[in-house]
């Protein structure tokens, strides 16, 4: 039983990286796709009582908030895993910049979110950690978690 935690600003890959690695295996739970606080936990609970793997696919930009799913995954006995999406707030606006509708967020939102913004740290409770970030050609990297701070 896995639960997999993303954290980074928005418009840094999290979406297109659940896509590549884990539409197969695991449940998608985002606030973008349930729209409320209740209807998230409703589906977390439900993947927790099941042991179904599930992602968390939100910016998750402090410990408290990653601590939401980490803690009642872990005392299930899942093993929680945290992915750090590269989180530069000049390329998540030029990114954003080319989303179409409701998938463009405000400026001001990145720049909130990146205001707040914690690098996770394996004493929150992680079993692993990642660090992921795009290549030129965009093609995601995912390298081990070396220090516990970000890497720009």
């Amino acid at each position: 039983m896995e639960a997999v935690i993303f954290a980074g600003i928005q418009a840094t890959g999290k979406s297109t990286f659940f896509k590549e690695r884990f539409f197969d295996t695991h449940v998608r739970i985002s606030l973008d796709l349930l729209r409320t606080r209740h209807r998230e936990r409703r589906l977390l609970h439900l993947c927790i009582e099941l042991g179904q793997p599930f992602v968390i696919d939100n910016t998750n930009p402090t410990a408290e908030e990653r601590a939401r799913y980490l803690v009642p995954a872990r005392a299930a006995g899942f093993q929680v895993v945290g992915y750090y999406f590269r989180s530069i707030l000049a390329e998540s606006i030029a990114r954003n910049a080319g989303r179409q509708g409701r998938a463009q967020v405000p400026v001001k939102g990145i720049g909130g979110t990146a205001g707040r913004l914690q690098p996770p740290a394996l004493h929150e409770g992680f079993d692993a950690l990642y660090y992921v970030h795009i290549a030129a050609d965009s093609r995601f990297i995912v390298e081990d978690w070396h220090d516990e701070g970000q890497r720009e």
